[in-house]
């Protein structure tokens, strides 16, 4: 910095015309009282203000810094982004004349030549009865409990391939064992294949498993009392589905059987899609 003349140092550098006493703590110039930033200690000017905003580390906001976390490795991204699926459509759902219920719901018919939309076997499973709102929030909060072990557990690839082929099991309990002309709407099916699925990593693996063998079992009896209009076909399906492929995980986690796992879960999942067809063909 060159030194100003003795009365050109008593006013602002950029006022000429405006004198002033007061000197920047960084560069040393004089400033006027527009020019003037409070620091920590002491003001300084406008162009030493700008050279240490850009040398400060950049902070993030709230929002980006919960989405960090939230994505973060180890997170059940899948899981909480299902249930924000679920609620999205849900909200979707209240709103007249859009008929997404009616679009997404499955019935047995829908499998059947003449009708057949065979998507609504995975579809079903992010609807749920808008008369009702504590079905979907019974819903995703078990999902909530069980979504986040078995995600942290499996991954999240697996915990997503779980999530879906246990949804489309509770559909093919619905196709074999429900009459096709009642339709059905829940995440139930699938709730319970990752029930299923934990109870037998839990019982393979050596953990205490009463609790939830209670859990399901109380479950699995509500399904069956009248008057509730619960479909206990897809709890079936979906727990047989999900402890199938429980099975299949947890007798393959070595590393060196990874191809025999993606083959058997492969192999299952030709299974579910040809069972769903097969009523087409009949």
């Amino acid at each position: 910095m060159t030194s100003l003349p003795g009365t050109a140092a008593n006013f602002c550098y950029r006022h000429p015309g405006r004198q002033s006493f007061i000197l920047c703590q960084r560069c040393g110039r004089t400033i006027c009282p527009e020019c003037q930033t409070q620091a920590a200690v002491g003001v300084i000017c406008p162009e030493c203000m700008r050279e240490q905003r850009q040398s400060a580390p950049r902070t993030k906001s709230a929002a980006r810094t919960r989405l960090g976390r939230m994505t973060a490795p180890g997170e059940p991204v899948v899981t909480y982004s299902i249930i924000a699926l679920t609620l999205v459509i849900f909200v979707l759902q209240l709103i007249p004349g859009l008929g997404v219920t009616d679009r997404l719901l499955y019935a047995g018919v829908y499998s059947y030549p003449g009708a057949f939309e065979p998507w609504r076997m995975l579809t079903s499973v992010f609807v749920h009865s808008t008369g009702f709102i504590f079905h979907v929030l019974l819903n995703m909060y078990t999902l909530w409990i069980f979504g986040q072990i078995l995600e942290r557990m499996l991954g999240r690839g697996r915990f997503l391939t779980l999530y879906l082929m246990s949804g489309l099991a509770g559909s093919l309990g619905v196709l074999f064992l429900a009459d096709p002309r009642v339709a059905v709407v829940g995440a139930s099916g699938a709730i319970f294949g990752l029930m299923g699925a934990f109870l037998v990593i839990q019982r393979k693996l050596g953990g205490n498993a009463t609790q939830l063998l209670v859990l399901v079992g109380i479950n699995l009896v509500i399904g069956f009392l009248p008057g509730l209009n619960v479909a206990w076909q897809a709890h079936v399906g979906g727990l047989i589905g999900g402890a199938v492929i429980g099975l299949i995980f947890v007798q393959t986690r070595q590393r060196s059987k990874r191809t025999l796992q993606f083959v058997l879960l492969g192999a299952f999942g030709f299974l579910l899609v040809a069972l769903s067809l097969s009523k087409f063909f009949v």
